[in-house]
């Protein structure tokens, strides 16, 4: 771990962005009540304990895009690629076409997805980013590969806008996080990097029973606001 972290744990890095995401709406106009509704969207399972203090603030559903990095069977940390769990797929610029292995690392990645998204199905809500401003949140962006590829998915449902979001990244990163959608909100941009887990206090392993809890918290929270309302 870092000698002095950025973030206590994934609740702390989350208060801080839904701050940082609140401060930019406010600056873009889009806390009117005639503005774009927004949506937050977690990269599960990591995300979500940071996405949970964002959606609170803004008082608006959240939901998950699942993605996984695609990995060579020589090297299970290194991402040549990611692919969601509805089928989008991004390759590194160096891959090389048409070798078999890549073939079935594609293969466990998609089916890796669809299986975490099939667990946590029954706590996300019935929304769509059609229209929405989305609000995309990790709880850290290492390779950007697996964000990359789900605000890719999220902008295939057309959105009003879309924002990338997460408490730490890469400064050499900044750039290519911009191209993805019209916003990038990264509070610490340390260099040099290494890993995600070094600027956390405690960064604990996030279970699936977990992820599937901050949906199902998230839906029940917003229905009791709706009736208080």
């Amino acid at each position: 771990m870092f000698s002095n972290p950025f973030f206590e744990d994934r609740a702390d890095a989350g208060e801080k962005l839904a701050e940082a995401v609140l401060n930019e709406l406010g600056k873009s106009n889009l806390t009117a009540p005639d503005a774009v509704k927004p949506i937050v969207y977690a990269l599960p399972r990591g995300g979500l304990p940071v996405a949970v203090p964002v959606a609170r603030c803004l008082h608006c559903p959240l939901d998950v895009v699942v993605a996984k990095k695609i990995t060579r069977p020589d090297n299970l940390e290194l991402a040549i690629g990611a692919a969601t769990a509805d089928g989008h797929v991004l390759w590194q610029k160096q891959k090389q076409p048409n070798l078999r292995w890549q073939k079935l690392a594609l293969q466990q990645a998609e089916n890796k997805a669809q299986s975490l998204l099939a667990d946590l199905d029954s706590g996300r809500p019935n929304v769509s980013a059609t229209g929405a401003l989305a609000i995309l949140i990790d709880d850290g962006i290492a390779t950007g590969m697996t964000v990359a590829v789900a605000a890719q998915a999220l902008q295939s449902q057309q959105p009003a806008a879309l924002w990338i979001c997460a408490p730490v990244a890469p400064r050499e990163l900044m750039g290519f996080l911009g191209e993805m959608g019209e916003k990038t909100i990264v509070l610490e941009t340390p260099h040099p990097f290494y890993s995600v887990s070094r600027f956390y206090g405690q960064f604990p392993q996030v279970e699936t029973a977990e992820a599937l809890a901050c949906l199902q918290q998230q839906v029940e929270w917003q229905s009791s606001e709706d009736f208080r309302f």
